[in-house]
């Protein structure tokens, strides 16, 4: 794959017309978006059709979680919509379930192991009794077993994740920050380059793009690094 395969840049803004405007400015450079609940919920959804439809690829960053019945009925819709990724939390059984509900389709499922905002501290407050990467690593075999397409998180699980689950699975990795930019309300970060040399197949980059004096030039300049780590 190429940088350009491998970069998504977050649809991260309150409405559609913003997004349309960074896809427009963006132009060719970027081939793949993720539109998570900010989106979603102001008429993104028909936005990620249009854009699959156009050719894009859409990460939709849903992280469905329910019983069983819920999430196939879920993902057998968002299959049908076109988008090429789609995450749900890695709680074993709806994993299978998805699993079973997208087979026969395109679509790569991904599971997400722990938000790249928690720390050690903020799984104790949850109720868990893991520290951030046991229970990334745990969720991450539990994601391979089931037959997942992929996994979501922090690059700096990314090496021991990919220990994990092979090679062959993708594993994409927000909380991508170029040096010098501000780490927002992310706690587990790392550079492009670094992440692609960790083992990451795939980054999320929002707000290093979109917020961007000029998210053009930045995306370029993500783009350039990436390619100098291949």
């Amino acid at each position: 794959m190429t940088p350009r395969d491998r970069l998504i840049v977050g649809l991260d803004v309150p409405t559609v017309r913003e997004a349309e405007k960074i896809v427009d400015t963006l132009g060719n450079e970027i081939l793949f978006y993720k539109i998570g609940y900010q989106l979603a919920f102001a008429g993104g959804l028909e936005f990620a059709r249009e854009l699959a439809q156009s050719g894009r690829k859409i990460f939709l960053d849903m992280k469905l979680l329910d019983i069983d019945n819920t999430v196939a009925s879920a993902v057998e819709n968002i299959a049908k919509m076109g988008m090429s990724m789609l995450t749900l939390h890695a709680y074993p059984k709806a994993m299978r379930a998805a699993v079973a509900a997208a087979k026969g389709s395109d679509l790569c499922l991904l599971g997400v192991t722990v938000l790249t905002s928690m720390d050690e501290q903020d799984l104790v407050d949850a109720g868990y009794e893991y520290d951030p990467h046991t229970l990334v690593l745990k969720r991450a075999e539990q994601a391979r077993i089931a037959g997942m397409g992929g996994i979501v998180c922090s690059a700096e699980e990314a090496n021991a994740v990919r220990k994990v689950i092979g090679p062959d699975m993708a594993l994409v990795t927000p909380g991508i920050r170029p040096l010098g930019a501000d780490k927002g309300d992310q706690k587990r970060v790392m550079t492009p380059a670094d992440a692609l040399k960790a083992g990451s197949s795939h980054l999320v980059v929002a707000r290093p793009i979109v917020k961007a004096a000029d998210p053009k030039a930045a995306a370029q300049a993500i783009l350039a690094e990436m390619a100098s780590a291949l």
